[in-house]
């Protein structure tokens, strides 16, 4: 169906931004410019001087990103990593493909790993820390950091949804040995298919994610250090990402804060829900999602959907209940009741003011019946 008001509308965003989009995709086809040319290069540079780290290598996916950092960092068959169950499989399916296990442990009010709950998972077998940064929110790198300090763990970050958020004037993707970024359609910076990259000031993990994105060849001198695999970010991608990144994401993440406040405002009185509005000086939110939470949230996204409201939810069940997944039941409450009571409202660089009241006024008219 045509929603009065899209989740995020593709088309119109390639509208807006299509003399320098198309300008950057014929750059590259008029000079034949396919596989890893100057454009990779430049927005490697570029992403890795705005996240604040000395190396950014581009990838072909988010999940590329997180399997290749842990390998990178040394993990392996058995070895365990900590991380969250609330989160998209791949950030758990990178780590049973390194051949280490998954220690699942649940998150806080805020969405993000609770870190008072860190330490009691810690083993001799702990090797790496593996936080989420969801919705555009990052974790508390503060307290997590201290952890990985005195436990000796290596830290790679899921970024994926927090490209921009900041810990004390830090971003995300700069705390770790890592920091992994996805560039899905959706995403704040997104491409036309998909994409990730890698963040890190250790230039041995650069260079052995640099290798194992294409096949475990050096570029440079054609040498094959080890096999690897196929997982270049594509040149006209980068091209497309790069004209993105530096003439427009600022300019998004603060639209996207301005419309947040918006829903904050108009949904601060409904008792029934819960507003992504968290405490916290430290923290700088760029709301990859607008994620409410409510107890009737079928209802209400049955209602929002009559409405012309699209909505998502992220994610429908717990992982661990996707039996061919093989990860028994951690028991994690809160990963349990936020599976069954979240919703994210239409949030993206198109968003209006006038569809943020339409979404307001479609949830308030739902409680008042």
């Amino acid at each position: 169906m045509a929603y009065k008001v899209p989740f995020v509308d593709a088309r119109k965003h390639y509208a807006t931004y299509k003399k320098e989009i198309d300008g950057a995709i014929i750059g590259c086809l008029e000079n034949g410019d396919l596989i890893y040319r100057q454009q990779l290069k430049t927005f490697e540079e570029n992403l890795a001087s705005f996240v604040g780290t000395k190396y950014a290598v581009g990838l072909n996916s988010g999940y590329h990103a997180l399997h290749f950092s842990l390998l990178a960092a040394g993990i392996g068959p058995g070895d365990e990593v900590i991380t969250v169950a609330h989160t998209f499989v791949a950030t758990i399916s990178a780590i049973v493909h390194c051949g280490a296990k998954p220690v699942l442990v649940d998150v806080g009010r805020d969405y993000n790993i609770n870190c008072d709950l860190v330490e009691k998972a810690i083993t001799s077998k702990t090797k790496a820390l593996l936080p989420v940064h969801l919705n555009g929110r990052i974790s508390d790198m503060g307290r997590i950091m201290k952890i990985a300090e005195k436990y000796k763990l290596a830290v790679i970050e899921d970024s994926a949804q927090a490209l921009g958020a900041a810990f004390d004037g830090k971003r995300a993707g700069s705390f770790g040995a890592a920091g992994c970024f996805s560039f899905y359609p959706f995403k704040i910076l997104g491409c036309f298919g998909d994409g990730g990259a890698v963040t890190t000031n250790d230039p041995a993990i650069a260079r052995a994610v640099s290798l194992l994105r294409f096949n475990g060849e050096d570029r440079e001198t054609g040498e094959y250090h080890y096999h690897g695999y196929t997982a270049l970010l594509d040149n006209v991608q980068a091209a497309v990402l790069n004209v993105k990144l530096t003439q427009f994401f600022p300019k998004w993440v603060e639209h996207r804060r301005k419309v947040a406040a918006l829903y904050h405002e108009g949904l601060r009185g409904v008792k029934q829900i819960q507003i992504p509005d968290f405490p916290g000086k430290s923290f700088h939110d760029v709301f990859q999602n607008y994620v409410i939470r409510t107890a009737d949230r079928d209802a209400l996204r049955t209602h929002l959907k009559s409405t012309g409201v699209e909505t998502l939810v992220h994610w429908m069940k717990p992982v661990w209940e996707h039996k061919a997944l093989g990860l028994g039941n951690p028991a994690l409450p809160e990963t349990a009741a936020i599976c069954k009571e979240v919703i994210s409202l239409p949030m993206s660089a198109e968003t209006t003011p006038e569809q943020v009241e339409t979404v307001v006024n479609a949830i308030k008219d739902f409680y008042k019946r």
